[in-house]
């Protein structure tokens, strides 16, 4: 009879993780990064008058960074809505794709489009200010949330 070991082989691979040779220059984006970049990514398709902006953005900060590039969609659609930028996107078409996608209860999109859109809409003192009459009902019901003042 073959004398047996009680010993178990270790067939476990070595698990210790590699660190990364540039750790910081490529990150892995998550989820919630990948709907908001996607948010933006639909809104220049959507909305082409946006296109100008978006490459200026991307060339300036060396890729898609949408909280940031939505401070340009709030000018953009203020103007519009004010008179002020005649070539500008129509301001209902903005509100209108910026409902839809509100509507769609993305964490990621919604994300944005609270913090970095309605959060950066003008002050009750400031023109354009009437433009928050102009929010979808999704839109408006999160305005009033994040600014019961107005």
């Amino acid at each position: 009879m073959a004398a047996t070991s009680n010993a178990t082989p270790n067939l476990t691979p070595n698990l210790t993780p590699t660190p990364n040779p540039t750790p910081n220059l490529t990150p892995t984006p998550t989820p919630h990064a990948t709907s908001s970049v996607q948010l933006v990514s639909d809104l220049v398709t959507r909305i082409p008058e946006f296109q100008g902006a978006y490459e200026t953005h991307v060339s300036h900060q060396g890729g898609v960074l949408p909280h940031v590039f939505f401070w340009d969609v709030v000018q953009h659609t203020v103007r519009s809505f004010l008179g002020e930028a005649p070539a500008a996107a129509d301001w209902r078409r903005t509100l209108d794709f910026l409902e839809e996608q509100s509507a769609r209860g993305v964490l990621g999109i919604d994300e944005v489009i609270v913090t970095s859109f309605l959060g950066d809409l003008p002050s009750p003192q400031e023109p354009g200010h009437a433009i928050v009459d102009q929010l979808g009902p999704v839109m408006s019901a999160k305005f009033v949330r994040i600014r019961p003042l107005g």
